[in-house]
This record gives structure tokens, sequence and C-alpha cells, in this order.
């Protein structure tokens, strides 16, 4: 497990997976956690077990259909365990401010971010490929926790609105910017939102360019007013033993990126 080194309050838990530490055999060896990728289903299922037992998770994880879209889980409905059993959320993120809702992403090479506020009553986690970061999944992420649409079980949405300067962002391991080669047209889309993102490309070969897959995804937070940003340290495709890599490999795995909220949401709120 990698856990995030960022100062997010003590409610707040955090982990991302690695490859190590599972069943898996082959090109799922041996962590695998997602259940989409031909794997055995016998063997994502004790994967999972084992990420419940090693995390002492408070609930199911929220497991969602990814598809490098810009919908969150959450937004505009209190999170449900059970709505997601019944044949997955169809999203690319998952935001709540209801504590032991286990909030979950699945990547190999795609930026996974986890988001809280500096006093620990609303978490999000994040899939955020290029087409998800082109398409605004994190601006969408902000706003979610920033204004009251986060909903608890009640469905009545929390009161006060968060200030994006108190949003605090752990961005997991990905595909590094040695790695991640695009063509022009990926580029252009970058360049047409945020000139200054330019920066984040270099040339490669035939006309195509390296991408920084983290380096756009702070620029875009940045622009929102979030500068509390870490992480972003980890290549997936430079470290075969330690993650999964789907452009490295094709057939590969999945590893995941958790955070959920611990004890009270009400009393966390009226920390100071």
């Amino acid at each position: 497990m990698i856990v995030p080194d960022w100062p997010a309050p003590a409610r707040v838990k955090a982990y991302s997976t690695t490859r190590e530490g599972g069943v898996g055999a082959g090109d799922y060896a041996s962590l695998n956690l997602a259940d989409h990728v031909g794997d055995a289903p016998e063997r994502v299922a004790r994967n999972r077990a084992i990420l419940r037992e090693h995390l002492q998770l408070p609930s199911e994880p929220l497991w969602l259909r990814q598809v490098h879209g810009c919908r969150l889980a959450g937004e505009d409905a209190a999170l449900s365990s059970d709505a997601c059993k019944r044949g997955g959320c169809e999203a690319d993120g998952a935001v709540t401010s209801e504590a032991g809702v286990v909030c979950v992403v699945m990547t190999a090479d795609c930026l996974p971010v986890l988001m809280c506020d500096d006093r620990g009553t609303r978490v999000a986690a994040v899939h955020a490929g290029w087409r998800g970061l082109a398409s605004g999944i994190l601006e969408r992420a902000v706003t979610a926790i920033c204004a009251s649409s986060a909903l608890r079980a009640s469905e009545r949405p929390l009161a006060e609105r968060i200030p994006s300067e108190r949003i605090l962002v752990w961005l997991g391991p990905a595909i590094g910017p040695d790695a991640f080669e695009v063509g022009p047209e990926v580029r252009e889309r970058f360049l047409e939102a945020d000139p200054e993102s330019i920066d984040a490309f270099r040339a490669s070969n035939n006309g195509r360019f390296l991408a920084d897959l983290a380096g756009l995804a702070r620029r875009r937070l940045a622009r929102l007013g979030v500068t509390a940003v870490h992480g972003g340290g980890y290549c997936t495709h430079s470290n075969p033993r330690r993650f999964f890599s789907y452009r490295r490999d094709g057939v590969t795995g999945r590893m995941a990126s958790l955070i959920w909220l611990a004890g009270d949401g009400a009393a966390a709120a009226g920390d100071t």
C-alpha cells in the first residue's frame, strides 16, 4: 500500500494499492482489483476481500464503472454501496460527506486524484485520464466539494460552502511525463482551454508529444485556487514490479485509490 504523504485531517483515511500482495497470476499478478479486464472472477473477489481485511474498511468500496467521462457519483444524491452493487455506478469519480462511505477509483496509467477539505468533512476520489482532465472532471470534483451539493444519507445538503483554498489534493501513481505519448490533437485540446499548458508537452517522434498528466492536473487545480497539491511522483509505466500499466502491457490489472471519512461527520465539522 502507498499511504499518501499529505496533511489531511486524521479522520480522512486514504490509500493507493500497488500490484503486490494478492492472489492473481500472469498478466494480473497479483493484486488486480478490477472485474472487467479478463481476470478470473474468483481471484478478483479474493483480492477485494484481501483489501477489505488489510485496511479494515468500514464498508464495501463503491466500485464504479469508469468510462473516461465527467460524471461524479454522489453529486446530487447520497452515495450507497447497495446502489453500486445493483449493477454499478457509471461514473469517473465519487464524492461524499458521509462517514464510512469508501470512495474508490481504479487505474493503470490514468491519474487517480484524492481530495478532501482541511477540516475533514468531505472527500472525493477521481479517475483522471487525459479525456477526463480535458472534459473538466477535476473542476467538477472541486465544485462538488466546495458547494453544498455533497449530500449526506439524509439527502440534506451541507450548509457551509468551502473555499477552494481549503481543499487538499493527492495525486497517485500514473504514467509519467517521459512515457505518456499523445497525438497533436490531444495537445491542441488542452491548449484551447489553457494556452499556458504548453509547458506540459514536449516534442516526441513523428509529430507526437510527451504529456505530463500530473502537471496538467496541477495547472487545472491551480486555476481553481487549489494549490495544496501533493504526490504525483510515482510512474506506473517505468516500474513493472510495483505497478500495473496499460500502456506498457496492454492486458493487465488495475490498482485502486481509496478515500473515506472515519467517525462522525457532524462532530468533525465543528472542529477547528
